[in-house]
Protein backbone atom coordinates (compact mmCIF):
# COMPACT_ATOMS: atom_id res chain seq x y z
CA UNK A 1 0.00 0.00 0.00
CA UNK A 2 1.32 3.29 -0.84
CA UNK A 3 1.94 6.07 1.70
CA UNK A 4 -0.56 8.74 1.42
CA UNK A 5 0.18 11.92 -0.47
CA UNK A 6 1.60 14.80 1.39
CA UNK A 7 -1.87 16.64 3.46
CA UNK A 8 -1.87 20.38 2.70
CA UNK A 9 -4.02 23.65 2.88
CA UNK A 10 -5.43 22.39 -0.37
CA UNK A 11 -6.29 19.20 0.13
CA UNK A 12 -9.82 17.92 -0.32
CA UNK A 13 -11.42 15.87 2.24
CA UNK A 14 -14.16 13.17 1.52
CA UNK A 15 -15.36 10.20 3.39
CA UNK A 16 -17.57 8.13 4.91
CA UNK A 17 -20.18 8.18 7.40
CA UNK A 18 -22.20 5.65 8.96
CA UNK A 19 -22.76 3.97 12.49
CA UNK A 20 -20.65 1.74 13.01
CA UNK A 21 -18.32 2.65 10.33
CA UNK A 22 -14.64 0.81 11.54
CA UNK A 23 -15.73 -2.39 8.93
CA UNK A 24 -15.44 -0.24 6.13
CA UNK A 25 -12.60 -0.62 3.56
CA UNK A 26 -13.50 2.27 1.90
CA UNK A 27 -11.01 4.90 3.40
CA UNK A 28 -8.01 1.89 1.67
CA UNK A 29 -9.95 1.85 -1.71
CA UNK A 30 -9.52 5.40 -2.06
CA UNK A 31 -6.75 7.09 -0.53
CA UNK A 32 -5.00 4.76 -2.71
CA UNK A 33 -6.57 5.80 -5.53
CA UNK A 34 -5.82 9.05 -5.07
CA UNK A 35 -2.21 8.59 -4.45
CA UNK A 36 -1.92 5.88 -7.92
CA UNK A 37 -3.85 9.05 -9.18
CA UNK A 38 -1.52 11.81 -7.72
CA UNK A 39 -4.82 13.66 -6.45
CA UNK A 40 -4.99 16.22 -3.47
CA UNK A 41 -7.54 14.08 -1.97
CA UNK A 42 -7.70 12.29 1.12
CA UNK A 43 -10.86 9.75 2.14
CA UNK A 44 -11.61 9.34 6.24
CA UNK A 45 -14.23 7.56 8.00
CA UNK A 46 -16.76 9.40 10.55
CA UNK A 47 -18.72 7.52 12.89
CA UNK A 48 -21.93 9.18 13.09
CA UNK A 49 -24.79 8.21 15.46
CA UNK A 50 -28.69 8.66 13.68
CA UNK A 51 -29.20 11.51 16.33
CA UNK A 52 -26.30 13.16 14.91
CA UNK A 53 -26.68 13.15 11.35
CA UNK A 54 -28.49 16.97 10.59
CA UNK A 55 -25.80 18.46 13.01
CA UNK A 56 -22.87 16.65 11.11
CA UNK A 57 -24.09 17.66 7.83
CA UNK A 58 -24.20 20.78 8.17
CA UNK A 59 -20.59 20.63 9.89
CA UNK A 60 -19.37 19.04 6.42
CA UNK A 61 -20.29 21.92 4.86
CA UNK A 62 -19.06 24.56 7.58
CA UNK A 63 -15.54 22.71 7.17
CA UNK A 64 -15.34 22.76 3.37
CA UNK A 65 -15.79 18.93 3.09
CA UNK A 66 -16.17 17.85 -0.52
CA UNK A 67 -18.19 14.99 -0.11
CA UNK A 68 -18.96 11.78 0.73
CA UNK A 69 -20.08 8.22 1.09
CA UNK A 70 -23.04 7.11 3.24
CA UNK A 71 -23.45 3.73 4.32
CA UNK A 72 -25.21 1.84 7.15
CA UNK A 73 -28.04 3.31 8.97
CA UNK A 74 -28.20 6.75 6.97
CA UNK A 75 -28.81 5.35 3.38
CA UNK A 76 -32.81 6.33 3.25
CA UNK A 77 -32.82 8.70 6.24
CA UNK A 78 -30.10 11.44 4.57
CA UNK A 79 -32.47 12.13 1.71
CA UNK A 80 -34.70 14.42 3.65
CA UNK A 81 -31.32 16.68 4.80
CA UNK A 82 -30.24 17.05 1.13
CA UNK A 83 -30.76 19.90 -1.62
CA UNK A 84 -31.01 17.68 -4.52
CA UNK A 85 -31.23 14.18 -5.65
CA UNK A 86 -30.30 12.38 -8.73
CA UNK A 87 -32.81 10.76 -11.26
CA UNK A 88 -32.35 6.68 -9.44
CA UNK A 89 -31.28 8.84 -5.95
CA UNK A 90 -34.76 10.18 -6.18
CA UNK A 91 -36.68 7.18 -7.46
CA UNK A 92 -34.77 4.94 -4.98
CA UNK A 93 -35.34 7.27 -2.15
CA UNK A 94 -31.86 5.99 -0.53
CA UNK A 95 -28.57 7.70 -1.17
CA UNK A 96 -25.01 6.47 -0.55
CA UNK A 97 -22.60 9.14 -1.81
CA UNK A 98 -23.14 13.28 -1.46
CA UNK A 99 -21.19 15.88 -3.47
CA UNK A 100 -20.82 18.99 -1.67
CA UNK A 101 -20.50 22.18 -3.82
CA UNK A 102 -21.12 26.09 -2.78
CA UNK A 103 -22.76 24.63 0.33
CA UNK A 104 -25.51 22.75 -1.56
CA UNK A 105 -25.25 19.05 -1.04
CA UNK A 106 -26.40 16.43 -3.86
CA UNK A 107 -27.42 13.37 -3.31
CA UNK A 108 -26.92 10.47 -5.69
CA UNK A 109 -27.35 6.42 -5.92
CA UNK A 110 -23.84 5.00 -7.16
CA UNK A 111 -25.01 1.67 -5.55
CA UNK A 112 -27.34 1.17 -8.74
CA UNK A 113 -24.25 1.40 -10.77
CA UNK A 114 -22.30 -1.10 -8.88
CA UNK A 115 -25.12 -3.59 -9.09
CA UNK A 116 -25.96 -3.02 -12.42
CA UNK A 117 -22.09 -3.73 -13.71
CA UNK A 118 -21.90 -6.83 -11.18
CA UNK A 119 -24.66 -8.78 -12.94
CA UNK A 120 -24.08 -8.07 -16.15
CA UNK A 121 -23.15 -10.97 -17.14
CA UNK A 122 -26.02 -12.75 -15.85
CA UNK A 123 -28.64 -10.56 -17.52
CA UNK A 124 -29.54 -12.95 -20.04
CA UNK A 125 -29.84 -15.67 -17.68
CA UNK A 126 -31.90 -13.07 -15.00
CA UNK A 127 -33.83 -11.87 -17.32
CA UNK A 128 -37.99 -13.12 -17.08
CA UNK A 129 -37.34 -14.84 -14.24
CA UNK A 130 -38.31 -14.81 -10.42
CA UNK A 131 -35.36 -13.25 -8.04
CA UNK A 132 -35.76 -12.72 -4.46
CA UNK A 133 -34.18 -9.84 -2.82
CA UNK A 134 -33.22 -10.39 1.54
CA UNK A 135 -33.62 -7.38 3.12
CA UNK A 136 -35.53 -3.80 2.89
CA UNK A 137 -33.57 -1.26 3.69
CA UNK A 138 -31.23 1.30 1.04
CA UNK A 139 -29.17 -1.27 -0.77
CA UNK A 140 -32.30 -3.54 -0.76
CA UNK A 141 -33.90 -0.27 -2.94
CA UNK A 142 -30.64 0.37 -5.15
CA UNK A 143 -31.19 -3.63 -6.25
CA UNK A 144 -34.56 -3.48 -6.80
CA UNK A 145 -34.42 -0.34 -8.95
CA UNK A 146 -31.50 -1.94 -11.03
CA UNK A 147 -33.58 -5.28 -11.38
CA UNK A 148 -36.79 -3.70 -12.74
CA UNK A 149 -34.64 -1.18 -14.67
CA UNK A 150 -32.50 -3.36 -16.15
CA UNK A 151 -32.62 -6.75 -16.17
CA UNK A 152 -36.22 -7.28 -17.15
CA UNK A 153 -37.34 -9.83 -14.54
CA UNK A 154 -40.43 -11.39 -14.29
CA UNK A 155 -40.66 -11.46 -10.02
CA UNK A 156 -39.74 -10.24 -7.06
CA UNK A 157 -39.79 -11.65 -4.03
CA UNK A 158 -39.08 -9.24 -1.00
CA UNK A 159 -37.80 -11.13 2.77
CA UNK A 160 -37.21 -9.14 5.21
CA UNK A 161 -36.96 -10.20 9.21
CA UNK A 162 -39.61 -7.53 9.52
CA UNK A 163 -42.18 -8.21 6.54
CA UNK A 164 -43.88 -4.65 7.17
CA UNK A 165 -40.67 -2.75 5.90
CA UNK A 166 -41.07 -5.80 2.88
CA UNK A 167 -45.24 -4.45 2.53
CA UNK A 168 -43.67 -1.24 2.78
CA UNK A 169 -41.00 -1.40 -0.59
CA UNK A 170 -43.42 -3.56 -2.61
CA UNK A 171 -45.91 -0.51 -2.32
CA UNK A 172 -43.68 1.95 -2.92
CA UNK A 173 -42.38 0.37 -6.02
CA UNK A 174 -45.70 -0.72 -7.13
CA UNK A 175 -46.47 2.73 -7.68
CA UNK A 176 -42.79 4.71 -8.46
CA UNK A 177 -42.01 2.47 -11.23
CA UNK A 178 -45.72 0.31 -12.15
CA UNK A 179 -43.91 -2.89 -11.28
CA UNK A 180 -46.91 -5.05 -10.03
CA UNK A 181 -44.96 -8.22 -9.44
CA UNK A 182 -43.78 -8.01 -6.41
CA UNK A 183 -44.78 -10.49 -3.01
CA UNK A 184 -43.33 -10.16 0.94
CA UNK A 185 -42.58 -12.95 2.66
CA UNK A 186 -41.28 -12.71 6.61
CA UNK A 187 -37.45 -14.02 6.91
CA UNK A 188 -37.94 -17.25 9.03
CA UNK A 189 -35.50 -20.01 6.88
CA UNK A 190 -38.19 -23.00 6.81
CA UNK A 191 -41.19 -21.09 5.30
CA UNK A 192 -39.01 -19.55 2.45
CA UNK A 193 -37.27 -22.58 1.48
CA UNK A 194 -39.30 -23.05 -1.34
CA UNK A 195 -39.51 -19.37 -2.31
CA UNK A 196 -35.69 -19.49 -2.38
CA UNK A 197 -35.16 -22.88 -4.51
CA UNK A 198 -37.27 -21.17 -7.16
CA UNK A 199 -35.96 -17.93 -8.06
CA UNK A 200 -33.41 -17.82 -10.77
CA UNK A 201 -31.33 -15.22 -8.92
CA UNK A 202 -31.01 -14.69 -4.79
CA UNK A 203 -29.31 -11.67 -3.26
CA UNK A 204 -28.71 -10.73 -0.08
CA UNK A 205 -28.96 -7.30 0.32
CA UNK A 206 -29.06 -7.32 4.12
CA UNK A 207 -26.39 -6.63 6.40
CA UNK A 208 -26.77 -10.37 7.98
CA UNK A 209 -23.22 -12.31 7.95
CA UNK A 210 -21.21 -8.83 7.42
CA UNK A 211 -17.99 -9.05 9.45
CA UNK A 212 -17.82 -9.51 12.81
CA UNK A 213 -21.00 -11.44 12.82
CA UNK A 214 -19.02 -13.99 9.85
CA UNK A 215 -21.40 -17.03 11.13
CA UNK A 216 -24.47 -15.52 10.97
CA UNK A 217 -26.72 -15.96 7.27
CA UNK A 218 -30.24 -15.16 6.75
CA UNK A 219 -30.95 -18.93 6.25
CA UNK A 220 -28.87 -22.39 6.73
CA UNK A 221 -31.12 -24.48 4.84
CA UNK A 222 -29.63 -26.46 1.93
CA UNK A 223 -32.62 -26.94 0.23
CA UNK A 224 -32.64 -22.90 -0.45
CA UNK A 225 -29.92 -23.42 -3.11
CA UNK A 226 -29.16 -25.08 -6.31
CA UNK A 227 -27.14 -25.32 -9.33
CA UNK A 228 -29.02 -23.48 -11.49
CA UNK A 229 -29.16 -20.70 -9.59
CA UNK A 230 -27.37 -17.46 -8.83
CA UNK A 231 -26.96 -16.01 -5.49
CA UNK A 232 -25.71 -12.43 -4.90
CA UNK A 233 -23.83 -11.23 -1.51
CA UNK A 234 -23.70 -7.75 -0.93
CA UNK A 235 -21.68 -8.17 1.54
CA UNK A 236 -17.94 -7.95 0.64
CA UNK A 237 -16.34 -8.71 4.63
CA UNK A 238 -16.24 -11.32 4.35
CA UNK A 239 -15.92 -11.96 0.61
CA UNK A 240 -17.37 -15.64 0.81
CA UNK A 241 -19.87 -15.20 3.59
CA UNK A 242 -21.44 -17.97 5.23
CA UNK A 243 -24.82 -17.72 3.24
CA UNK A 244 -22.38 -17.92 -0.26
CA UNK A 245 -20.78 -20.89 1.49
CA UNK A 246 -24.02 -22.90 1.77
CA UNK A 247 -25.25 -21.69 -1.79
CA UNK A 248 -22.14 -22.96 -3.45
CA UNK A 249 -22.19 -26.10 -1.41
CA UNK A 250 -25.25 -27.30 -3.41
CA UNK A 251 -23.47 -25.80 -6.79
CA UNK A 252 -25.14 -22.31 -7.27
CA UNK A 253 -23.34 -19.83 -8.81
CA UNK A 254 -21.90 -17.51 -6.46
CA UNK A 255 -20.91 -13.90 -6.68
CA UNK A 256 -19.60 -11.64 -3.71
CA UNK A 257 -19.97 -8.28 -2.76
CA UNK A 258 -16.46 -7.09 -3.80
CA UNK A 259 -17.34 -6.03 -7.23
CA UNK A 260 -20.29 -4.14 -6.37
CA UNK A 261 -18.13 -2.19 -3.64
CA UNK A 262 -15.36 -1.11 -5.55
CA UNK A 263 -18.08 -0.71 -8.86
CA UNK A 264 -20.27 1.65 -6.43
CA UNK A 265 -16.62 3.22 -4.86
CA UNK A 266 -15.11 3.78 -8.57
CA UNK A 267 -18.84 6.03 -9.65
CA UNK A 268 -18.01 8.30 -5.94
CA UNK A 269 -14.66 8.65 -7.16
CA UNK A 270 -15.61 10.25 -10.46
CA UNK A 271 -18.05 12.62 -9.28
CA UNK A 272 -16.00 14.00 -6.76
CA UNK A 273 -12.74 14.15 -9.08
CA UNK A 274 -13.91 13.91 -12.46
CA UNK A 275 -11.67 11.23 -12.46
CA UNK A 276 -11.58 7.18 -12.93
CA UNK A 277 -10.30 5.07 -10.62
CA UNK A 278 -7.94 2.51 -11.33
CA UNK A 279 -10.65 -0.43 -10.84
CA UNK A 280 -8.53 -3.57 -11.79
CA UNK A 281 -5.49 -2.05 -9.48
CA UNK A 282 -8.02 -1.69 -6.23
CA UNK A 283 -9.38 -5.43 -6.86
CA UNK A 284 -6.10 -6.66 -6.90
CA UNK A 285 -5.04 -4.63 -3.84
CA UNK A 286 -8.15 -5.64 -1.86
CA UNK A 287 -7.58 -9.36 -2.63
CA UNK A 288 -4.20 -8.96 -1.14
CA UNK A 289 -5.75 -8.00 1.91
CA UNK A 290 -8.25 -10.49 2.00
CA UNK A 291 -5.50 -13.02 1.81
CA UNK A 292 -3.39 -11.24 4.49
Amino acid sequence: MHSLIELNHNTKIVGVIGHPIKHSQSPMMHNFAFNKGNLDFVYLPFDIAPTNLKDALKGMVALGIAGFNVTVPHKERIVEHLDELSDSAKIVNAVNTVVIENGKLTGYNTDVNGIIRTLDNYKEKISGKTVSVIGAGGAARAVIYALINNFNVKKINIINRTVEKAESLKDYFSSKMLFEKIKTYELIPPDVTNVLAKSKLIVNASSIGMSPEDDDSPTTIPESFNSKQIVFDVVYNPRKTKLLSIAESKGATVVNGLNMFIEQGAKAFELWTNEKMPVEKIMKILDKEAEA
